[in-house]
Formats: C-alpha cells, sequence, structure tokens
C-alpha cells in the first residue's frame, strides 16, 4: 500500500466487545478518507466494509484462542481490511446448501469484496479483503 493515506490498526483481545470495535474503526477510517482526504467513499464501502470486518472478527472470536489484530488501509481506488488470529486452521466456504443454518460468514464475505486472500503466517493466519471504494460495474 502507499503511504499517502494513513491506516488504521487496533489488536483485540478475542472477546465478543471487539466484533463491534472492529467495525467502528472501519467505519471510522472511511468517514475521515472521505472528510479529511477527500476521497469518494460509497455507502456501499462502508456497510461492506464493515460487514467484512465483523464476519472475520466474529470468526477469530469463535475459532482462535487469543487476540487478534484489525488493520484498514487502502490505495485511493479499494480500502483493504486486513484480520489476523492464532488459528493455524484456514477457513474455507462450504458448498451451497440453502438449508444450512449458519456457517454462511466466508460466502458473504467473498460476494462482497474484490478479492480475498487467505493465508497462513509463521503464527496463525491472515485473511485479506480488497473492496471498492466506489460503486463497480461487478456489483
Amino acid at each position: 500500500m502507499s503511504g499517502r493515506y494513513p491506516r488504521a490498526a487496533a489488536v483485540y483481545d478475542g472477546a465478543p466487545s471487539c466484533i463491534a470495535a472492529a467495525r467502528d474503526i472501519v467505519a471510522a477510517f472511511l468517514t475521515d478518507l472521505q472528510a479529511v482526504h477527500g476521497l469518494s467513499v460509497s455507502r456501499d464501502a462502508i456497510d461492506f466494509g464493515q460487514l467484512v470486518v465483523s464476519e472475520l472478527v466474529t470468526n477469530s472470536v469463535k475459532y482462535a484462542p487469543g487476540p487478534c489484530v484489525v488493520s484498514v488501509e487502502t490505495d485511493g481506488v479499494f480500502v483493504v481490511v486486513e484480520v489476523w488470529d492464532s488459528e493455524v486452521l484456514l477457513p474455507q466456504a462450504l458448498a451451497f446448501e440453502p438449508a444450512r443454518v449458519g456457517q454462511h460468514g466466508l460466502e458473504i464475505v467473498q460476494a462482497l469484496c474484490e478479492s480475498l486472500e487467505i493465508q497462513r503466517e509463521p503464527v496463525g493466519k491472515r485473511i485479506t479483503a480488497r473492496i471498492p471504494l466506489a460503486p463497480t460495474a461487478k456489483r
């Protein structure tokens, strides 16, 4: 990412309350991009960014022991949301099953993002989601 725009990050303890805090950091970051830096940020980017980080941090709270780290930045075209946690197992979207209750989070994240990268780290894993700041023809 370019150093042209700010970056926001936070370390959370893995408690359920960190889900709302992660949504707040994404919303505040995107609101500041628009207000302070004059970037065009769509309502979808804010909503999608909050939903994506909410799903990813919820999975961290449920499946990863200990802390998680959330970072959010931009290159001026995309907002990039990253979530690191200590769980070494990589998540996988399940096959479509309309009768299934729950476990649709990764499917939702994939549908909202331009790209999604999941990688194992020396400790845990990192998930990186790229969401357009402005509406695209894809949606």
